[in-house]
C-alpha cells in the first residue's frame, strides 16, 4: 500500500507534464471557421473548465447574441460529453448593434468566443484523455442569411494536480470571461410612462462612469422596441434610459412583467441587471442628457463646412469659442430681423447722447444675458426631469406663442404711435427718462433672445449640442458665451460714438423711421399667429384673432386716455375701455389655449417645390431607403423656425433641385418639430444638436450622413446630393 502511494505521488506530477495538451480541429462551415478552445490545458477531477466555441466570422457577416433583436437566431450548442460531465449556460459577451434596414439586431462580427463552464466529475481519472463534442447551429447573415452548422470536438487530458492555462487560448478565454457582463450590486428599477419605459440604474460601480452611448440589451426579445433610440439621462449615482415599450409591456400581453433583465453596456464595461417596478431614483437623473443611443444610424455624422462639427475635440474652451461666434452670427439670421426694428429705433433715438447710448447698450446686454441664462436653466431642468426637449422649446408651447404674438402686436402698435407708455409723464419731463430707457433696452434684449433663440447659427449648433451633454455649470458657461456673442454687436456700437454721430440729428425723420419699423413687428406677430394655428387648430386660431382685436382696441383706448390726461382732461372713460378690452383679450386667449386641439393624424408627403415631394421622416424610413440604394436628405424643421422657412423657400424649392434629386435617385424627408416630438429630439441629440434647422444627407447603401450648414443654397444642396450618390 505504501509503495502504491509513493508511485502515485511520483507519477502524478509527471502525468501533468506528460499529458498531451488540449487539441481540436477547425471546421469550416462556409462563412465561419469554428473550433472548441479551452481556458485550461487539462481538466482536474471535481473542477470546472471553461471551453469556448470560437467563431471566426467572414468579413461583413455576423452571427447572433442570445436575444438576436428584431431578426435572426441565437447560436445554439448541443453537447455530447463523457458520463458525469455536464455543461452550463453560455457566457455571452456583450454584442454589437447591427442595423439592417429598419431592424436593429444584436450580433457578433469578426472573431467571437462563447465560453461554457464544463463541470468535471470527481470520478474522472487522471491520465486519461476525454473528448468533448459540441454540435453548434448558427444563423450567419449579411444581406442574406444562411443557416450553418458544425460538429466540433476537443481532446482534453485529465490530470490530478492544478491545471495550467492553455498556452494558445488560455489568456484569450480569460479576457473574454473577465469582460463578459456580470452582476455588480447595482440597483435597477423600471417605470412605465405611456409607451415609454424609464429604466433607472444606480450604484457605486457607476460613479464616474462614461455614460456616452450607454445602451440596454434586454434578454427578452419582446421587452422593448429594439429599433427605437434610447435617450440617456445622467445622474450623480447612475443613469436613466428611456426605452420604447415592446409587446411584453403592451396591452396585448396576458400579464404584466415583474422584472426587466438584460445587459447595461457602457464604454469599456458591461453589467447584468434585473430591474423591478419602482420609482425613478433621485441619483439617476439631474446632470443633463446625452445623445440617444441606437437612434437609427450606423456611425457618426460628418460635418460639412468644418466649423460646424458636432463633436468638439477641444472640449469646453472650443465650445465657448464656438458659442461666442455662433452668437455673433445669430444676429444675421432671419429669426432676428423683426427685433432689429427695436434695436434700430433705440439707436436712432439716442445716437447723439453718448452716455445714454452706453447705458442702453449695457442694459440690452443684461437683458440678453439674463434671458439666455433663464432659458438655458429651464431647458436643463426640463431635460433632467425626463422631457425630450431642445433649444427653442419655448416656441413648441402654444401658450408662449400666443403671448408672444400679442406682445409683438403691442410693440408694433407702440411703434406706430397708437399709444405710448407713460406719455403724460414723459411729456412733462421733456423726454424719455433714463430709467424708462434702460428698462426698454433690457426688455428689448429679452425679447430678441426669446424670438431668435429657436434658430441655430453656424458654430452655435455644435456648441449647444456639446453643452447639453455636460454638467449644468459647464452648460451655463456655454450659454453665457452665446449670450455675449449675440449682444456684442449692439454693445460695441453703443460704445462707438464716432459711428453713431454719422446719423442725422433728431428730427421728424425719427418718427417716420419709427413708424416704418413697426411693420416688421406686425409681420412677426402674423408669423407667430400662423405658428399658433399649426399647433392649436382652427378654433383656437379664431379665438386668438379675436383676442388680438380686443388687445389692439385696449392699446388704442389707453393711448387715447394718456393723450387726454396730458391735455388736462379726464381719462377715466378711455382707461375703462382699455381695461375692458384687455380683460376680454386675456379671457379669449385663455379660451384659445383651452380649445380642443385636433388630433394629429399621420404625416403625409407634401410638396417641397416644383416636382419635389418631402416624405415624413422616421429612422426606419431612412434605413429602408438607404437599403434600397437611394440617397436620403433629411430636413429637421419647425414652423416657428424662420431660418428653416427661408431655406425651404429658397434652397429647397427650385426646379434645379428637383431635377438633381430625380437624377441621383434621392429622396427628401421632413422631420417636423413644430410640436414636441421625443424621437426628433433624440435624433437631433444623436447628431450633437439641440435645435433646428438641421440638414442631413445620407449616402446610398449605408453610411453616416453629412451635416449641411444652417444657411443653405440650392447649389450647396445639389453638390451634397451628387457626392452622396457616388457613395
Amino acid at each position: 500500500m505504501l509503495l502504491r502511494r509513493l508511485f502515485a505521488a511520483v507519477l502524478a506530477p509527471l502525468a501533468l507534464f506528460a499529458a498531451a495538451p488540449a487539441s481540436a480541429e477547425v471546421v469550416k462551415t462556409g462563412h465561419l471557421e469554428v473550433e472548441l478552445v479551452s481556458q485550461e490545458a487539462a481538466a482536474v477531477p471535481g473542477s470546472t473548465v471553461f471551453v469556448a466555441l470560437r467563431q471566426k466570422i467572414q468579413a461583413h457577416w455576423h452571427t447572433y447574441w442570445r436575444n438576436p433583436g428584431d431578426a435572426g437566431d441565437a447560436t445554439k450548442i448541443v453537447w455530447t460529453l463523457p458520463a458525469g460531465w455536464t455543461a452550463g449556460d453560455i457566457v455571452w459577451p456583450t454584442p454589437e448593434r447591427v442595423r439592417v434596414g429598419p431592424l436593429q439586431d444584436y450580433a457578433y462580427s469578426g472573431e467571437v468566443l462563447l465560453p461554457v463552464p464544463i463541470t468535471v466529475p470527481a470520478s474522472a481519472k487522471p491520465g486519461q484523455t476525454v473528448t468533448l463534442q459540441a454540435a453548434a447551429a448558427f444563423l450567419v447573415c449579411e444581406e442574406i442569411c444562411v443557416p450553418e452548422d458544425a460538429v466540433v470536438t476537443l481532446s482534453l487530458p485529465v490530470v490530478a494536480g492544478p491545471a495550467k492555462p492553455d498556452p494558445k487560448w488560455g489568456d484569450t478565454v480569460g479576457k473574454v470571461l473577465a469582460a463578459a457582463p456580470k452582476p455588480a450590486g447595482l440597483k435597477a428599477t423600471w417605470k412605465k410612462d405611456g409607451e415609454t419605459i424609464r429604466l433607472s440604474v444606480t450604484g457605486a460601480s457607476l460613479r464616474g462612469a462614461d455614460f456616452a452611448d450607454a445602451y440596454f440589451f434586454p434578454y427578452s426579445g419582446k421587452a422593448i422596441d429594439h429599433a427605437a433610440p434610447q435617450a440617456i439621462e445622467r445622474g450623480a449615482e447612475g443613469l436613466t434610459l428611456s426605452l420604447t415599450a415592446g409587446f411584453d409591456f403592451g396591452p396585448e400581453a396576458t400579464e404584466a412583467p415583474t422584472e426587466l433583465s438584460g445587459v447595461l453596456a457602457l464604454k469599456g464595461r458591461a453589467y447584468e441587471i434585473t430591474a423591478t417596478p419602482g420609482e425613478t431614483p433621485a441619483g439617476s437623473v439631474g446632470l443633463g442628457s446625452l445623445p440617444a443611443a441606437g437612434a437609427g444610424s450606423t456611425g457618426g455624422s460628418q460635418a460639412a463646412g468644418g466649423g460646424d462639427a458636432s463633436g468638439l475635440a477641444g472640449g469646453l474652451p472650443v465650445a465657448l469659442l464656438f458659442a461666442f461666434l455662433g452668437g455673433l452670427i445669430l444676429n444675421l439670421m432671419p429669426c432676428v430681423f423683426p427685433v432689429l426694428s427695436l434695436k434700430a429705433a433705440s439707436l436712432a433715438a439716442h445716437a447723439h447722447d453718448a452716455g445714454r447710448t452706453r447705458a442702453q447698450g449695457l442694459a440690452f446686454l443684461a437683458g440678453v444675458v439674463a434671458t439666455f441664462i433663464a432659458l438655458a436653466g429651464l431647458l436643463i431642468a426640463v431635460r433632467a426631469g425626463g422631457e425630450a426637449v431642445g433649444w427653442g422649446f419655448q416656441l413648441q408651447s402654444p401658450a408662449v406663442v400666443a403671448v408672444l404674438a400679442l406682445l409683438m402686436l403691442l410693440v408694433a402698435l407702440n411703434l406706430s404711435g397708437v399709444f405710448e407708455v407713460g406719455a403724460a409723464v414723459q411729456g412733462a419731463a421733456g423726454g424719455v427718462s433714463a430709467g424708462s430707457g434702460l428698462a426698454g433696452a433690457f426688455l428689448t434684449g429679452a425679447l430678441a433672445v426669446i424670438v431668435a433663440a429657436p434658430c441655430t447659427a453656424p458654430f452655435m449648433a455644435g456648441a449647444l449640442g456639446f453643452a447639453l451633454t455636460q454638467p449644468p455649470a459647464f452648460a451655463l458657461l456655454v450659454f453665457l458665451a452665446l449670450a455675449l456673442g449675440f449682444a456684442a454687436p449692439f454693445v460695441i456700437l453703443a460704445f462707438a460714438p464716432g459711428l453713431l454721430k454719422k446719423l442725422p440729428r433728431p428730427g421728424a425723420w425719427m418718427d417716420v423711421l419709427k413708424h416704418a419699423l413697426a411693420f416688421p413687428m406686425y409681420g412677426a406677430a402674423a408669423w407667430l399667429v400662423w405658428v399658433f394655428s399649426q399647433q392649436a387648430g382652427g378654433v383656437a386660431l379664431a379665438l386668438l384673432l379675436a383676442a388680438a382685436v380686443l388687445v389692439a382696441f385696449a392699446a388704442w383706448a389707453y393711448g387715447l386716455g394718456e393723450t387726454r390726461r396730458f391735455a388736462g382732461k379726464t381719462p377715466l372713460v378711455a382707461f375703462g375701455f382699455a381695461v375692458v378690452g384687455l380683460a376680454g383679450g386675456v379671457l379669449l386667449t385663455i379660451g384659445a389655449l383651452k380649445a380642443p386641439v385636433p388630433a394629429a393624424g399621420p404625416q403625409t408627403a407634401e410638396a417641397a417645390g416644383p416636382g419635389l415631394v418631402a416624405e415624413p421622416w422616421s429612422p426606419e424610413r431612412v434605413a429602408a431607403l438607404q437599403a434600397q440604394g437611394k440617397v436620403v436628405m433629411v430636413d429637421f424643421t419647425a414652423d416657428w423656425c424662420v431660418t428653416c422657412k427661408v431655406n425651404e423657400k429658397t434652397a429647397l424649392a427650385g426646379p434645379r433641385l428637383a431635377d438633381a434629386f430625380k437624377a441621383q435617385n434621392a429622396v427628401l424627408l421632413k422631420a417636423d418639430w413644430t410640436r414636441r416630438d421625443a424621437t426628433i429630439a433624440a435624433a437631433l441629440a444623436e447628431h450633437g444638436r439641440a435645435g433646428v434647422p438641421l440638414y442631413l444627407v445620407y449616402p446610398k447603401g449605408a453610411g453616416a450622413p453629412v451635416i449641411l450648414p444652417q444657411l443653405l443654397t440650392e447649389g450647396l444642396v445639389i453638390e451634397a446630393v451628387e457626392k452622396a450618390a457616388k457613395g
